[in-house]
């Protein structure tokens, strides 16, 4: 028994070393392959909100043309180079809201050019109150949105009119946009069909029969440059439904760095202090909880940069209160095992039976921590997530460190005395 201790504390060592250096890497090998995930509220950037315009859209397809578009901007801001931008979208009631972070962005006018200029695209057919004179001129028709937008183009691509040169844009419309397109040309053979972009009237033709398949042609006076631009932007998502810029905010990277400082002397200096209470009050015991807090904390580091998890203050904060929760955990297994001791039992009789009866206290305290983070993470905005994440994974990994590694340093070091030290 005490040889597989043995074993398991040697692997276990041998990975917290190699967790550590994972977590602390030198060089500029490490600057570049292995950096930290920082928020935005640490290394600065651009945090812009858009309200959405929701008015042609009906009620039951908010929410999905909600997720489309913020699905859209995050693929948009993906093609300009940065690195995990936040895209949420926020609902109070019937508005819609959307949150974009941009860490490590510091030009705003960049950052609103990089959400504004993807296109909002609309087909619009022919309104029943224009009159019938109207109907041969495409600049004096009243135009009423149809279902059919942006949301629905699956890919785009740069043609050439077959008899002018001009350059033209062939859209390809997924299954149900392309039932959408069939049914709209169908019902409106011998009528224009307006395509409006970002809100202007771009073109008007006028349908000659039903268009089966899925594709369209938009017309215009495009150079090949600006075709070839909005092709890209196109593909890279075409807006499902308009959205107007109401806040923008520049955030410095000093101030972030500055309350990054604090954060850390505070949870360092609130790691010591702790480490040094169970040193005083449980000597031996304390001694190895301290190693086994050690341990954790590199584990749990491990852990975030493994899995890329964006540190912000908020998810700092989380993994500090994990820290005493890693500590608690060790409390109720030392107290149950000074009540063995007390009852005469051996050491390692004592220790077995700490850990048995402490773990049902453990595991429930833990279990409604980690269910009230998973609430918390899908529920709630960026800022609360951060917190939330940190806290479970703190958790999760803090009961593997009290369960697993305390207890092999007590089955390892400690032999059966007569004393209860």
């Amino acid at each position: 028994m005490r040889s597989k201790s043995i074993l398991l504390l040697t692997a276990v060592t041998l990975l917290a070393v190699a967790g550590g250096v994972f977590v602390y890497p030198q060089g500029n090998f490490a600057k570049t392959y292995l950096p930290w995930k920082l928020g935005l509220d640490l290394v600065g950037g651009t945090q812009l909100i858009y309200q959405m315009d929701m008015t042609n859209i009906a009620p039951a397809e908010q929410d999905s043309v909600a997720a489309g578009l913020r699905d859209v901007i995050e693929k948009r801001v993906n093609l300009f180079g940065v690195n995990e931008p936040t895209v949420e979208t926020l609902k109070n009631g019937d508005s819609y809201r959307l949150l974009v972070e941009l860490a490590g962005v510091k030009d705003i006018h960049q950052a609103i050019q990089m959400i504004g200029q993807t296109p909002s695209l609309v087909f619009s057919e022919e309104s029943s109150t224009t009159p019938a004179a109207a109907a041969t001129s495409s600049q004096s028709v009243q135009f009423v949105p149809t279902e059919l937008n942006g949301r629905y183009v699956e890919g785009a691509q740069l043609t050439f009119d077959p008899t002018t040169g001009t350059p033209q844009i062939s859209l390809q419309f997924n299954d149900q946009g392309a039932k959408l397109f069939e049914a709209i040309t169908s019902r409106n053979v011998g009528k224009p069909l307006g395509v409006f972009l970002d809100g202007s009237l771009l073109t008007a033709p006028v349908v000659q029969e039903t268009i089966t398949g899925g594709k369209a042609q938009i017309t215009g006076q495009f150079t090949i440059s600006s075709a070839q631009q909005l092709v890209q932007r196109f593909n890279a998502g075409a807006l499902p439904a308009p959205i107007t810029l109401i806040n923008q905010q520049t955030i410095g990277a000093s101030l972030g760095q500055d309350s990054l400082d604090k954060m850390v002397m505070a949870g360092i200096w609130g790691t010591l202090a702790v480490m040094l209470f169970m040193v005083l009050y449980y000597h031996l015991l304390g001694l190895f909880a301290v190693v086994a807090l050690i341990m954790y904390v590199i584990f749990a580091m491990a852990v975030f940069k493994l899995f890329s998890v964006t540190m912000s203050l908020a998810g700092i904060a989380g993994f500090i209160l994990s820290i005493g929760m890693a500590v608690d955990a060790n409390i109720l297994i030392f107290e149950r095992t000074k009540e063995e001791l007390k009852k005469g039992l051996s050491r390692h009789a004592a220790i077995a039976a700490g850990f048995d009866r402490a773990w049902t206290s453990i595991r429930d305290s833990n279990f409604t921590t980690i269910l009230t983070s998973i609430i918390l993470f899908y529920t709630t905005s960026s800022f609360v997530k951060g917190f939330a994440l940190t806290l479970l994974i703190g958790v999760v990994v803090s009961m593997f460190s009290a369960i697993t590694i305390t207890r092999t340093l007590l089955q390892v070091f400690l032999r059966d005395k007569k004393d209860t030290k």
